[in-house]
């Protein structure tokens, strides 16, 4: 899927034990910007970070528990994040939510097969380009 050069950054915090329905609120929302077909969605998980309530927010033993800050970033077009928007307002129940100009520079290019890279690598820049078989 292609995004444009010029394209907008949706970024949500919340904290990992917030939810909808039964999903995690993070995986909900990453299964509805999919559905929507956004470009794409990346979770980032936080070790440490507080938030309105002044809470600090932590892992602890567990890796992936239920008390820490977890970021959501979309990117694409702006069309398409302020179209996400009226659906992201319903899922949350307390959050940030930040949007950004993003400027795009590579995006799903293609990309030589690991052979051809090991051949380019080592020299063998004439069979570079060979099919394999």
């Amino acid at each position: 899927m292609d995004v444009p050069q010029e394209a907008m950054l949706l970024r949500i915090y919340l904290n990992s034990g917030d939810r909808h329905g039964l999903d995690s609120l993070y995986v909900a929302i990453v299964k509805a910007a999919r559905h929507d077909g956004l470009a794409g969605a990346t979770v980032l998980k936080g070790p440490m970070g507080f938030g309105h309530s002044r809470k600090m927010h932590h892992e602890h033993l567990v890796p992936f528990g239920e008390d820490h800050p977890v970021v959501v970033e979309i990117v694409d077009s702006a069309e398409k994040i302020e179209g996400f928007l009226p659906k992201l307002d319903e899922m949350m129940q307390s959050g940030l939510v930040t949007l950004e100009r993003a400027r795009v520079l590579h995006y799903g290019r293609p990309r030589k097969g690991l052979l051809a890279r090991f051949r380019a690598h080592f020299g063998h820049e004439e069979d570079a380009d060979k099919p394999v078989g």
